[in-house]
């Protein structure tokens, strides 16, 4: 009956409810259906509140991502990479989500993120080296060039954590694995990660050069229109 809280949420989200509220009476409805007093669920509240408050410090970097894409940010990241004639939208994500996996693994998790990296840089970068190469888009590829960029973060940083033994996640399985009497270490948990996540990154990495080559399929005639005149130019000169 408690897992009822779980379809709450799951209602919530597909009739595309304020996620706060969902999560709130969910919330709410689990502490009833457990026979809690409103009080003691208010009070969990307050508690999860003031344990995770530091969570609330990525609404410190918005007004600064606002300034950067207001003066510019984004056309000169979509700049930049189209004068780089290898770059491809592919090699571009393939390579930040190499950096982000690293990263991760290391512990420093804060250095990118849809919000504060994604969304004003490495899209645009994205975006900028298909451009250069198959000319114009249509917003469906714009949008899933966009999606492909914030995969690559996600994946990056999910698998390459799990390598770096003080994460949450490794701390909350091996909380689990001693209440259930199985012996793990931190250690032995980040150690079984790498082969997973190096397993992930050659998935993925193969995922993204078959984009490539789906975006040359898709645009072949703008590619060679491209080509085209990129060659009377360096005639003329």
């Amino acid at each position: 009956m408690v897992l009822i809280g779980v379809g709450v949420v799951m209602v919530g989200f597909f009739i595309r409810l304020n996620p706060l509220l969902v999560v709130t009476i969910a919330g709410i409805v689990t502490g009833f259906l457990a026979h809690q007093s409103l009080y003691n669920i208010l009070t969990q509240f307050g508690t999860a509140f003031e344990t995770n408050r530091y969570m609330a410090i990525f609404i410190a970097t918005l007004p600064i991502i606002g300034l950067l894409e207001r003066f510019g940010l984004r056309e000169q990241a979509e700049r930049l990479i189209a004068k780089i004639r290898a770059a491809t939208t592919g090699r571009i994500l393939i390579l930040y989500m190499l950096l982000r996996e690293l990263t991760a693994a290391l512990g420093i998790t804060a250095i990118g993120g849809a919000a504060q990296t994604v969304r004003p840089l490495i899209a645009p970068m994205a975006e900028g080296a298909a451009e250069a190469r198959i000319g114009h888009m249509d917003e469906d590829t714009r949008q899933e060039i966009r999606a492909h960029s914030a995969a690559s973060d996600n994946i990056g940083l999910f698998f390459g954590e799990d390598i770096f033994i003080a994460v949450g996640a490794v701390l909350l399985m091996k909380g689990f694995f001693d209440q259930n009497h199985i012996h793990a270490t931190p250690i032995d948990m980040g150690l079984w990660a790498i082969p997973t996540a190096l397993a992930v990154f050659i998935l993925h990495s193969i995922r993204l050069i078959l984009f490539d080559k789906k975006l040359a399929r898709k645009f072949a005639s703008n590619i060679d229109q491209t080509s085209s005149t990129v060659h009377g130019k360096e005639m003329e000169l």
